[in-house]
């Protein structure tokens, strides 16, 4: 995807090739709009990437906790 978009390629000729793997909606198409999100998630991870590691090791934490 990220590829792709970096060619020049628009969103929504990407959109057509993406597969949703599993779920309710399984084997059906994203929306523009999940794609959209995705893509601003992977910038802000992109321009943050201390704070971005910080969140996952704080959520692996939490997770842990949780199975006790």
């Amino acid at each position: 995807m990220l590829r792709r978009k970096a060619a020049g390629e628009r969103v929504e000729d990407i959109r057509k090739d993406l597969i949703i793997p599993t779920g309710k909606r399984k084997g059906e198409n994203p929306s523009l709009a999940s794609i959209y999100r995705a893509l601003a998630e992977h910038e802000k991870i992109q321009a943050y990437p201390e704070a971005a590691e910080q969140v996952h090791i704080e959520f692996a934490m939490l997770q842990a906790d949780a199975r006790r």
